[in-house]
């Protein structure tokens, strides 16, 4: 027999009865049962409930365990007792009587209790993470994701995309975020880069002529704290094709997530190919989002019309400058006074002077404004709408640029309670037409909104001849359940309209050299047509998984300061290793 094991400790079944067995594992869950000792046997396949009565040789030593310590046991399997059966449990019609037992590995005193789902303090549970890993739900999290990125590499390999590995020491490259810097020991002052995106190496491999790459790229990024994105790194699907439209791309794309979220969703039900295609400018207008949650039926309406000249002078006052608009939230079933006045109280704490309202009963209009505009106009916008008594509608005006934001997240908490939301399924969209160039309010300079990379719709005639702030570039998001789960794009593949674009974000010939060269010098030599996405690993599992922070979902995190508390990471190093690097450090005072 194996010195430590015959079977897991998911392995033994009702036909294995009668036979001897080793198994072992952690001691999940003791229970004393009146001088019968029963022990759940854990390892990472399953459960197997162990019994030790006092007449067996091991009793002595297994009076002397305790929770999580890791031991050996050996003994006869049998059927459970009629009525004590688990059918929970793949082994729950068995047991081990225990005829021998080895300690393997004794447990101190535990910081978190592995067995049940008792809440911990986040700090507790990264500083002792391989404890946390233990438990149930995590542990399953995290083999989701190993079956989850094992089904992305097949799909993918399906789709005729090779897996290609590129650099993790690079060039420094402004895309958007601070880089990680690594000091050079035999290039004194120099620093390589940990690359945020393999975005120039994939581009690359187009013009090497490879066709179709792809890879679950680890990606870094010195970002401040953020909710939806993990300290330090992250990893994507990350891939791009040669000789291709973007509605190429979107044919690749779509059967391998949809086909993922369809084998890990649990059942519910998943868009099904082709997405939606949403245009930018009406995601922002319809659901004030570009990563809009598609499950949420309530669709933003501009009724600045029947405002105009009206007696609610707030909005009248506003709409004579003709940027501003007013837009309407529907509120199916919220016409009671005790709900619109709770919307109100939230804007109100959302740094808001407040959020407008109409209810509609009996027929008719009720609240402020529907007092002040008449019932002509108080009808014509409950017909707009589509609604009827017992409803209302939420109005914010302004600047849609200054207020889309807001709306966006009223239209979120609208829908979310009055239990609007169908929170099982899986809606998938293409957030399509982003704009190429947005305006820098701080720097008073035009900048690129999005990637820099991307082909401008309209090419090279469209740079030179429109106005910048007009282009829109063959640029997308995909968005599922509110969350942005992956971006790409068609690449600006032609030298010349490469440099034209940087030029009008203020960037001259000299700097696409100096910052892109190993790129724009594979552009001169033939170039082919190609573009790509990127889609986050962590969002995805997450989605798949139900989590609500993507610490869930990944295996040993570091907390919102962007310290890993079981590493001790980041951490000092000695001054010989500074000299090695040519580095003084010129600290902050305290």
């Amino acid at each position: 027999m194996h010195r430590y094991r015959s079977h897991t400790c998911a392995g033994l079944r009702l036909s294995d009865a009668g036979a001897q067995a080793r198994l072992s594992g952690w001691c999940h869950r003791i229970r004393d049962h009146g001088g019968l000792l029963f022990i759940d046997l854990r390892d990472h396949y399953g459960i197997t409930q162990c019994v030790i009565d006092p007449d067996s040789p091991a009793f002595g030593d297994a009076e002397k365990l305790r929770a999580e310590w890791v031991v050996r046991v050996d003994g006869k399997v049998r059927q459970r007792p009629e009525g004590t059966e688990n059918p929970d449990l793949p082994t729950g019609q068995i047991e081990l009587f225990v005829t021998e037992l080895e300690v393997l590995g004794a447990a101190a005193e535990l910081p978190l209790q592995v067995f049940g789902d008792q809440q911990y303090p986040e700090e507790t549970r990264l500083k002792y993470r391989f404890l946390d890993l233990r438990r149930e739900k995590l542990h399953e999290n995290i083999m989701t994701r190993v079956r989850v990125i094992d089904s992305l590499r097949q799909r993918m390999k399906g789709q005729g995309f090779n897996e290609f590995q590129t650099p993790i020491l690079t060039a420094s490259s402004p895309e958007g975020a601070r880089d990680f810097l690594v000091p050079s020991r035999l290039h004194p002052g120099k620093f390589y880069a940990l690359p945020q995106a393999p975005q120039q190496y994939k581009q690359l491999l187009m013009m090497a002529g490879f066709d179709r790459y792809f890879q679950i790229a680890p990606c870094f990024r010195d970002e401040d704290p953020r909710a939806d994105r993990l300290p330090g790194e992250f990893y994507q699907l990350d891939l791009e094709m040669s000789f291709v439209t973007q509605d190429d791309v979107f044919a690749a794309v779509e059967p391998v997530l949809t086909g993922v979220f369809e084998e890990f969703g649990g059942g519910k039900p998943v868009t099904p190919a082709p997405w939606p295609r949403i245009p930018f400018a009406e995601a922002m207008r319809k659901y004030g989002s570009d990563k809009p949650d598609l499950r949420n039926p309530l669709v933003m309406q501009d009724v600045s019309e029947h405002f105009r000249g009206a007696g609610f002078k707030v909005f009248a006052r506003m709409l004579e400058d003709a940027k501003n608009q007013v837009w309407a939230i529907p509120g199916p079933g919220g016409g009671s006074r005790a709900f619109c006045d709770r919307m109100n109280s939230w804007a109100q704490g959302e740094g808001q002077p407040g959020l407008g309202y109409i209810m509609w009963r009996e027929g008719a209009g009720a609240g402020p404004i529907a007092n002040n505009i008449g019932p002509e106009r108080v009808e014509a916008i409950r017909a707009q709408l589509g609604l009827k008594d017992g409803d209302a509608a939420f109005f914010v005006a302004g600047d849609p640029d200054k207020f889309v934001k807001f709306a966006g997240a009223a239209r979120t908490k609208v829908g979310t309670d009055l239990n609007l939301v169908d929170e099982d399924r899986y809606e998938l969209a293409w957030i399509v037409d982003f704009p190429m160039f947005e305006w820098n309010e701080d720097e008073k300079k035009v900048d690129f909104s999005h990637n820099p990379f991307s082909m401008p719709q309209g090419g090279l005639e469209a740079l030179r001849g429109q106005d910048p702030l007009s282009i829109k570039a063959f640029q997308y998001d995909i968005a599922c359940n509110g969350f942005e789960i992956a971006s790409g794009g068609i690449r600006n593949h032609r030298p010349e309209a490469m440099v034209k674009a940087f030029e009008i974000a203020g960037y001259g010939e000299e700097t696409v050299v100096e910052r892109f060269g190993g790129m724009y010098r594979a552009f001169q030599y033939g170039a082919p047509p190609h573009g790509g996405m990127a889609a986050g690993i962590d969002r995805i599992v997450m989605l798949l998984c139900g989590a609500q922070n993507l610490r869930e979902v990944a295996l040993f995190p570091m907390n919102q300061q962007a310290l890993d508390l079981l590493m001790g990471a980041p951490s000092d190093v000695t001054a010989r290793q500074l000299r090695d690097l040519h580095i003084r450090l010129n600290l902050p005072e305290k």
